[in-house]
This record gives C-alpha cells, sequence and structure tokens, in this order.
C-alpha cells in the first residue's frame, strides 16, 4: 500500500457521502476509477481490495446525521429527568452558560448538558462548578430535549449539528444543586492547566491582546469581538483564528531554537522533547481537528524520521485520517476536520507547482490561490457565499500572521512575567493588530464582491473537484496550454451555479418563519425581481430596540442560501418591529433597490439620511397605485386616508403572480378591510395573508365570504403569548373550506411557480 494510502480516504469520504446522500453513483464511479487505474497497469490488485474494503468498512462504521436521529430515544416532551453518567468533554464555562458532553449509563448515550447562568444563583450553589471536572460521574436533574428541526430553508440545523458529534439529545439544567458529581479523570489534569494558562493571559495582558493570546496560543476565540470573527469568516480568514498546521508549524521551529540554541540540548534530545510536547500541546490549544491533525502529522513524520523508515506526506496524511477516524466516527461531520484535510490535501496535489519558484509573493499567492480553491465548494456549503477578493488579501494577511503575529504571541506568552518587555511587546501588537483590522474593514467596506450560490449540487461539486485535479496534473507537469483550459472549466463550472437562476422559469413565494412576525420573499421566474414584503425582527425587553437575531438566523441564511445578493425592492406595511425590524440589517449587507411605503409611514430623519447615504430610493405609494418590478404589477389597495394608528394605516398589497391573486394585508382590521371590499368590488383573491398573525381585530367573516381565498398564509410565533391566530380567525376560515398554512405549524412556507402557470405550496416542517 505504500504511496496509495490515499484511496482509504477518498474511499471513506465517498462513502460517507453515498450513506448520507443516497447517491450510490458516486461508488459506482469510484470502482470505474480505479479500475482504470489498474487496466492502465497503475494500480496493484491489493490496494483496489484495501479500498473497496475499506469503503464498505466504514460506509458501516460511520452513522449518517438521519441514522442516529431516527435511532435517537423518544423523549417525553420538556419532562424533567435524571440520569447518571461521566463528564467525556472539557467544561464550557461562560459568562451566560455551563456546557459538557456527559456519557449515559443508562443508554450508552452521550448528551449534551446545558445550564444557564440565572438569578436564582447564590455564593453557595456556585462553588460547585469545581466539582464539574473532565471523566467526573454526576447525578444530573434536568429537562429532557431533542432540538428542534430548523424552520427556515437555509436556516442552521442544530439538531442535525448535535447528530453529527453523536449527540443525540440535551438536557437542560435549571440550577446548579441539580448538578452533583464527584471525581476526575487522569485528561482533567490538563484542561485545568489550560484553563490556569488563559487565566494567566487574561489577568496578566491587556484586553486585546489577551484575546488574540488566547485565539491563537490556545485556540479559544471567545474572547475577539463577534464582529472580527465575522469579518475573519466573511474573507476567509478564519483558518488563522483556528489553530492549524501553521501555527504547530511555528510553534515547532521555535521550540526547537529554543530547546537548540539556548537550553543547548542536542538534536536528538531536542526530537524526544518534542514528541513529548505535541500531545500536550494539541491539549492545550483546545483539541481541535486542525490542532490534532497538524500535530499528529509533526509527531509521526519526526518518530519516523527516528526509526528511518521512509513515508511519503500523502501516506501520513492518509494514515492520520484513517486513525482519527477510526478514533472518532463522527470527526468526520467536523468541519474543521474537513477543511483541514482537504487544505493539506490540496497543497500536497500542487506543491511541484507551488515549489517552482522558490519563496517569493508570487508563491504565497499561488498557496492561497489554492487554498481557496479546494475549500470553495465547502464553503458555499456552509457559508453560502464567498468573497473572490479574498484570495488576494491572503496573501496579505496570512505572511503578516505567519512571520509577525503568530511568532509575536508566542513570545509575548513566554516572556510574560518580564513586565518590561511584555508591556512594550503587547504594545507594539496592539497598534499593528489595530492597522490590520482597520485595512481589513475598509477592504470590507470598499471593495466586498461577495459571490452567493448557496450549496452547489452534488453532481456539480463531484465535476469541480474532478475539474480541479485535472488542473493541478498539468500545472504540475507545466502542460500549461491544458492547465489554462481546465481553469477556464474551472470558472465555468461556478458561473453555471451564479446563474442559474437567472436561466431558471420557476420563481418562489416564500413565508419566512420569523416567529411572532411578517416576513415574505417574492423571486421571480429568470431573477427578474427579488422583493421583501415586510422584515420583522423581535425587540431587546430592555431597551426596546430590534435585535438581529431574527435577520442572521432566517433572513440572511436564506437570501444568501438563494443566491440572492441585491433586493429591488422592500415593502413596509408598517412601522411595527415585527413587520421592519430588520430593515436596517438588511440595507447594510445587501445592494437594495427601493423601499416601499404608505404615504402616511413614519420615518425619522436619521433613517432617512440612511437610505440616502445608501442610495437606497424611497417611494411614498397612496391607494389604487401600482409599481413594476421585474415586469410584475404590485397594486397598493390602501391606505387610502389616514387612520392615525400604524396598524389601520398598514400598506396592502395586492398582485397575481403563479397564476394566483396574492393579498397581502399587513395588520389591517375589519374597517380597512371593509373599505377594501367597497372600494375594490371584482378583486379576485386566491391566497390570502391574514392580518394581523390571525387576531379577531381583523379577518371578518364577510371578508372571507366574499373574497372566498382558496389559501390563508397566517405568520405567527409557536405558542406566542397573544394566542395568535386565534380560533376565532381559524373556524371563519375552515368555514369557507380555505386551506390555511401557519409558520407555527408548518414553519415556512414556499409557493413555487412558474410564469403564469398555477404552483405548488410546501411546508418546511414535516
Amino acid at each position: 500500500m505504500k504511496g496509495y494510502w490515499y484511496l482509504i480516504p477518498v474511499s471513506v469520504t465517498l462513502g460517507v457521502l453515498t450513506k448520507s446522500q443516497m447517491n450510490y453513483w458516486l461508488l459506482g464511479l469510484f470502482l470505474i476509477w480505479i479500475l482504470y487505474l489498474y487496466h492502465k497497469q497503475r494500480l496493484g490488485i491489493f490496494p483496489i481490495l484495501i479500498s473497496l474494503i475499506a469503503s464498505l468498512f466504514f460506509t458501516w462504521y460511520i452513522p449518517s446525521p438521519t441514522q442516529l436521529e431516527n435511532t435517537a430515544p423518544h423523549l417525553p416532551d420538556k419532562k424533567e429527568h435524571q440520569m447518571t453518567g461521566k463528564i467525556i468533554s472539557p467544561i464550557d464555562e461562560k459568562s451566560h452558560s455551563i456546557q459538557f458532553l456527559l456519557k449515559d449509563n443508562s443508554h450508552d448515550n452521550t448528551v449534551q448538558v446545558v445550564y444557564f447562568n440565572g438569578k436564582h444563583d447564590t455564593a453557595s450553589t456556585s462553588g460547585r462548578i469545581h466539582s464539574l471536572k473532565y471523566g467526573a460521574t454526576c447525578e444530573i436533574k434536568g429537562i429532557m430535549e431533542v432540538p428542534d428541526q430548523p424552520t427556515n430553508p437555509g436556516q442552521f440545523n442544530y439538531r442535525q449539528y448535535l447528530f453529527g458529534q453523536g449527540i443525540h439529545y440535551q438536557i437542560i439544567v435549571n440550577q446548579l444543586s441539580d448538578l452533583k458529581c464527584s471525581g476526575s479523570g487522569y485528561m482533567h489534569r490538563f484542561y485545568k492547566l489550560r484553563d490556569m494558562l488563559t487565566t494567566y493571559v487574561v489577568t496578566n495582558t491587556s484586553e486585546s491582546t489577551s484575546a488574540w493570546l488566547s485565539a491563537i496560543v490556545f485556540g479559544d476565540d471567545s474572547f475577539l469581538p463577534k464582529d472580527t470573527i465575522e469579518l475573519f469568516r466573511r474573507w476567509s480568514l478564519s483558518h488563522l483564528l483556528a489553530i492549524s498546521g501553521l501555527h504547530v508549524g511555528l510553534v515547532l521551529a521555535l521550540l526547537y531554537f529554543i530547546l537548540i540554541r539556548l537550553l543547548g540540548l542536542t538534536k536528538e534530545n531536542a526530537e524526544w522533547t518534542i514528541l513529548l510536547f505535541l500531545p500536550i500541546y494539541a491539549v492545550l490549544a483546545g483539541g481541535e481537528p486542525s490542532v490534532i491533525r497538524a500535530s499528529a502529522m509533526g509527531f509521526v513524520f519526526i518518530a519516523i524520521n527516528k526509526l528511518h523508515m521512509k513515508w511519503s506526506v500523502s501516506d501520513v496524511l492518509s494514515f492520520i485520517f484513517i486513525l482519527l477516524v477510526l478514533v472518532d466516527k463522527y470527526i468526520i461531520y467536523h468541519v474543521g476536520f474537513q477543511f483541514s484535510f482537504l487544505v493539506t490535501f490540496g497543497i500536497l496535489l500542487s506543491q511541484k507547482w507551488l515549489l517552482q519558484d522558490g519563496f517569493s509573493l508570487f508563491q504565497m499567492l499561488k498557496l492561497s490561490f489554492i487554498s481557496q480553491l479546494i475549500i470553495l465548494p465547502l464553503y458555499f456549503t456552509y457559508f453560502f457565499t464567498f468573497q473572490p477578493l479574498s484570495i488576494l488579501l491572503n496573501m496579505i494577511i496570512v505572511p503578516y500572521f505567519s512571520f509577525f503575529l503568530i511568532p509575536s504571541l508566542f513570545i509575548l506568552f513566554i516572556l510574560s512575567p518580564i513586565k518590561l518587555i511584555a508591556a512594550i511587546l503587547s504594545s507594539l501588537i496592539n497598534v499593528l493588530q489595530e492597522y490590520m483590522l482597520a485595512m481589513i474593514t475598509y477592504i470590507d467596506n470598499s471593495f466586498s464582491t461577495s459571490l452567493s450560490l448557496g450549496p452547489l449540487p452534488l453532481s456539480i461539486t463531484v465535476i469541480y473537484y474532478v475539474i480541479f485535479f485535472l488542473l493541478m496534473k498539468n500545472l504540475h507537469y507545466k502542460n500549461l496550454t491544458k492547465a489554462f483550459g481546465y481553469g477556464i472549466l474551472l470558472v465555468a463550472v461556478l458561473v453555471s451555479g451564479a446563474i442559474k437562476p437567472y436561466v431558471s422559469n420557476v420563481g418562489y413565494i416564500t413565508m419566512l418563519d420569523i416567529g411572532q412576525g411578517d416576513a415574505f420573499v417574492v423571486e421571480l421566474p429568470h431573477r427578474k425581481g427579488v422583493v421583501l414584503i415586510d422584515a420583522g425582527a423581535s425587540f431587546s425587553f430592555d431597551s426596546g430596540e430590534p435585535t438581529e437575531k431574527v435577520y442572521t438566523q432566517v433572513i440572511k441564511p436564506y437570501l444568501l442560501s438563494r443566491g440572492i445578493n441585491k433586493i429591488d425592492a422592500i415593502f413596509l406595511s408598517h412601522e411595527d418591529t415585527d413587520h421592519n425590524g430588520s430593515l436596517s440589517f438588511i440595507i447594510d449587507e445587501f445592494k437594495v433597490g427601493a423601499i416601499i411605503v404608505s404615504q402616511f409611514y413614519e420615518l425619522g430623519k436619521q433613517e432617512i439620511d440612511s437610505l440616502n447615504k445608501l442610495g437606497v430610493e424611497l417611494l411614498r405609494l397612496n391607494e389604487n397605485t401600482a409599481v413594476t418590478i421585474g415586469g410584475e404589477s404590485f397594486t397598493i389597495l390602501g391606505p387610502k386616508k389616514d387612520r392615525a394608528s400604524s396598524n389601520s394605516n398598514s400598506l396592502v398589497i395586492y398582485g397575481r403572480l403563479g397564476g394566483k391573486g396574492w393579498l397581502f394585508t399587513g395588520d389591517i382590521g375589519v374597517e380597512e378591510e371593509k373599505n377594501i371590499l367597497q372600494e375594490f368590488p371584482g378583486l379576485e383573491v386566491d391566497v390570502l395573508k391574514v392580518a394581523h398573525h390571525g387576531s379577531n381585530t381583523s379577518t371578518d367573516d364577510q371578508f372571507i365570504r366574499k373574497l372566498q381565498p382558496e389559501y390563508a398564509l397566517i405568520s405567527a410565533g409557536k405558542n406566542n403569548r397573544y394566542g395568535h391566530p386565534t380560533q376565532e380567525v381559524i373556524d371563519r376560515l375552515e368555514k369557507y373550506d380555505t386551506t390555511i398554512l401557519r409558520t407555527d405549524q408548518d414553519g415556512a412556507v414556499q409557493f413555487r411557480f412558474k410564469k403564469d402557470k398555477e404552483g405548488t405550496f410546501y411546508r418546511q416542517s414535516p
């Protein structure tokens, strides 16, 4: 198998994809490929047999998240439960919560234990946290639950995320006295040491310096501002915040220099010291897959060198991949694991091309290019969007981190007891970090050209990687003409994903589930227009201001997953937060053509100035006027006069889409409904957006009897405190055989249609 170990990780990956996606053609293609290599006498029968056996074994051994979900025990809804088990993870203690994993003795299941800090904590109970140690045996009492499924397209699937880590369910603990633990495991000493070191860093350095020290040295980015983490993610710089091969390599180089040059150890003793240090550092640095992979590779290379063995880098990488998957069968679902191995594989695949120019800025550009290109399909799968200019930005930021920031932070940590030197170095780091962050922020504000595609289909992803392999192969052998051709093909694959909405004759109208509020997204066929009708948000009970939770968790992921960068118009029915609260967040990150409101909608000077600054047109439309967007007409049916109430002044919109008449009513009441019937007696409505979330202040019997809608859409929060929708409204709609679709029961509701043809409604929740 020497030189062919890479076949096993490939077969394992394809086996897992086959199992999770139920696409058996992948294994068929793999079989054809290895048989082709055998036919060309480039592969022997033994590697083929080993690869096939490995594929079958790991396909059986690694459960898919769906398989794990089906085997999760049935839990009584929100019932208190007691269990005994052993803590099998470090204790994740934050200002607002405590979390850890527990192996349940009774079912041998992995459970995530969560405690949210509350006002009931007292001095007598707060000390109990010290009994929470890795390996401790615990008796726990709390509410057992399986996280809810996402109720919107594109929304983060927390349940699947937990299942992908082998976590069957959660137990929510109400008070610390319900956690009774004793004892500890051997690994607790290392986790305690890590906590002591991070505490030392936070205590003895400035807030900014300690945040970067914790992230770069110990793999804990919880002290960094959220907007910094998001900025780095947006520009594909997150790998610099996660300890990876770059960090481990620099640590080893620094340690090797100290051991030999400063302490005078022999080369052999230095190597033995590093072998002992690497496993400890992997734990101290957080134990993330990227750290384990890099530390394990360093360990294996030093070990085989001392044993006078010769293994190729690809064989070592493949061996570590197999070992990690055997130790933890869920690790393959970890995003860090996928990114780390994929980037390393891409660099190995292109190493000859990378080394052709020696060390140069052009070589750094090529390294950044390969690293970004190899993870691109995964990036679209997890984040839906990509900044092409990040390739150039990485070329600037990676050397800065490699040659200054990472070494400086490790030196600062070592020299921190020497206060004067530590203070000078800390000040220098802070100044340069401020300049670095200011530069990235300026680029983000001035040159953001994000490419939003949403997840690529599996077939397109496979084609992408085949072309990428051929591109690297031809660059390796300096077949530049062929390489250029494959580069064009690679771009064509991405372009095909980008233009798909523009060639598709399918349109979508989606009522997003944002809880107690309204948000509709209209996507016209051939992407001729994207329209939002309301964009609600929840609000802070402390300040009364809108929060970004609905935007970041529902609206933004949906738009990006659909490849939407530009919104032609946003209709705002009225001023209430549950209808307009996400507007400010949307116009900050998306290009918006126009905001359309009624003539009675109240806007402050600051809001108007903000729209003008961003180049967003403000349109105030009167009753019985129309606006055309993407060839489709949206007619305003109200309000006709100022009724001195935001709800009563709601913008009422009518349009014909997908062969049906749609009426969006905001939060109007019975009087406004009567006015619509009087002003527009021949109105044909097939789909009614029920006013005011199903409140009994609207949806009058006369209104429904006259319109006779085929469908009624109700946007209401699950178990909301207002009792929406009321039973009276439900009874009225059912009386006239109207099909009711509601977010609190159905999740997001999506209507898919072709131009001038009747479409179909789909529910997100089963």
